[in-house]
């Protein structure tokens, strides 16, 4: 089990690794870009999922920031035309949802199945599949392009054993410029209450954000590691 988990989380640092430029517009959308060129004003790029592909352009002043995968940024400062005067130009007053489906897999720890079995007197494989659905509300963005976030995930494992096996999770999260993202909150499940502790990124195609997470949640009875995946579009 250890093996697996070491290699899991190996993929997943590669892939989050992946460099990028990161455009943040107006509206609230982020986008995953190769910029080509910025000029006084239009911004030419192409997608980052389609680099063979064809040079879009897009006003100037429809982009808020621009993050480049050497970590540097610039802010067009040049307010949307609905923006309020009195509020500085970070400032979205409308609070963005990215809720979608969720799926994945939950590796359960030997104590925990042990424990399982003495109070249920039922056994069950430590790898059991998930199904559900995440609530996310993104609260706030700063000028650097970090948000704050508030996520519940109510999730239903074992199904493939014929078990089931609630669990629900509350998560007050961090999203960085580039999509990399941890969380913690309280977590209730057949193994009782804790906490779980999730570190996540974002990949987008075509408006949908498809967001990959990790996650551990121990407790008094065993510990679980998760991978989940899924896949959400933008509502304001």
């Amino acid at each position: 089990m250890k093996k697996t988990i070491l290699t899991l989380l190996a993929l997943f640092i590669v892939i989050v690794c992946q460099a990028q430029d990161v455009m943040t517009k107006r509206n609230g959308d982020e986008l995953k870009v190769k910029v080509l060129e910025i000029s006084p004003s239009e911004i030419k790029y192409k997608r980052f999922d389609n680099l063979e592909g064809p040079i879009i352009s897009i006003l100037r002043s429809e982009v808020f920031m621009i993050v480049f995968e050497n970590g540097t940024k610039e802010v067009f400062t040049t307010a949307a035309p609905q923006a309020t005067a009195s509020l500085p130009v970070y400032y979205e007053p409308k609070h963005l949802k990215l809720s979608g489906p969720r799926l994945g897999f939950t590796i359960l720890s030997q104590r925990l199945i042990d424990n399982m079995k003495e109070e249920h007197e039922e056994s069950i494989s430590p790898f059991i599949t998930q199904f559900g659905w995440q609530f996310e509300t993104r609260i706030f963005t700063l000028e650097n392009g970090t948000s704050g976030l508030f996520e519940f995930v109510p999730l239903v494992g074992g199904l493939e054993q014929g078990k089931f096996l609630p669990s629900l999770s509350a998560l007050v999260g961090i999203r960085g410029p580039k999509g990399l993202e941890f969380g913690v909150g309280p977590n209730l499940s057949v193994a009782g209450a804790g906490l779980v502790f999730a570190a996540g990124t974002n990949f987008q195609s075509q408006g949908i954000n498809f967001p990959v997470n990790v996650a551990f949640a121990p407790s008094k009875e065993g510990a679980r590691f998760s991978l989940l995946f899924g896949f959400n579009s933008r509502r304001n």
